[in-house]
């Protein structure tokens, strides 16, 4: 009962939508009927205005805890801890970068980088 009040509180008080959280659908239902702005739910049910779902949450990105509203539609998590693995392999092998990632300086170039640093006393 006070989850609806407050929701309709919020309403009263200028809000252009209200946001509810790991709620019952038959709540969310209620909030949604006694409410004139979007009544937007993340874990409230089917019958509010909108669904928003956490993009990490979706993607799998997070593994410590998984809410029970969350649908994880693959597990991205994996792959970036292969990535990122990957990564720091290549790093501390110096595998990259290698001379394609690089951007070079038109010939002469450096030459004369070098004859300004000595110029400046940098």
């Amino acid at each position: 009962m006070e989850l609806i009040k407050d929701a309709l509180a919020i309403e009263k008080a200028g809000a252009f939508a209200v946001l509810i959280e790991a709620v019952p659908p038959e709540v969310g239902k209620i909030i949604a009927e006694k409410c004139q702005v979007p009544v937007l739910g993340i874990g409230g049910g089917i019958c509010v205005d909108g669904q928003l779902l956490i993009v990490s949450d979706m993607l799998g990105m997070f593994q410590a805890f998984t809410p029970k509203f969350v649908k994880k539609y693959t597990n991205l998590s994996e792959i970036i801890e292969k990535v990122f693995g990957d990564y720091i392999e290549e790093i501390r092998t110096e595998k990259f970068p290698q001379e394609k990632h690089c951007y070079r300086m038109r010939e002469g170039e450096p030459e004369k980088l070098k004859a300004l640093l000595e110029k400046s006393h940098i």
